[in-house]
């Protein structure tokens, strides 16, 4: 029996919708990242980009567990003496409701030549419309998931 190699040529690609609403952002990180690599997928191959559109509505109803609102900091560093910016999610939520999600998904994709194209078929909005009706994405719902 032969080892199965997925190549580029034979990657179909669906699209999905989830609500951020419904679910904690771990939870939705997860199952974004896992579409994204293409993980539930039986011809899943580690060095070939199998995964999916994957679409984010609501994302600022973004649901956080425990004192996350106020206590999560988010680092960011000018490389000068003196340059370390700390924000909390509160306060990046109100800037742009998207980075939150964007920078938890990130970072649960694995660090490789893939990963830009993966982030480049992940499309979050703040509100629940979106421009991607005419691919027909599938609904998934994470409410209730353990």
């Amino acid at each position: 029996m032969k080892t199965y190699s997925a190549k580029p040529s034979e990657v179909t690609r669906a699209w999905y919708v989830i609500d951020a609403s419904q679910a904690p952002m771990g939870r939705i990180a997860t199952k974004a990242a896992t579409l994204l690599t293409g993980k539930e997928k039986p011809m899943f191959t580690q060095h070939i980009d199998t995964g999916d559109y994957v679409v984010i509505i609501n994302a600022d109803k973004l649901v956080v567990t425990g004192d996350k609102m106020t206590k999560k900091m988010y680092y960011h560093h000018s490389h000068y003496p003196g340059g370390l910016k700390e924000a909390t999610l509160a306060e990046k939520m109100v800037k742009d409701p998207t980075h939150a999600l964007r920078h938890a998904i990130r970072g649960m994709l694995p660090v490789n030549k893939l990963r830009d194209g993966r982030l480049d078929r992940l499309k979050i909005y703040a509100g629940d419309q979106h421009n991607h009706e005419a691919q027909k994405p599938e609904a998934i719902s994470l409410k209730g998931t353990k």
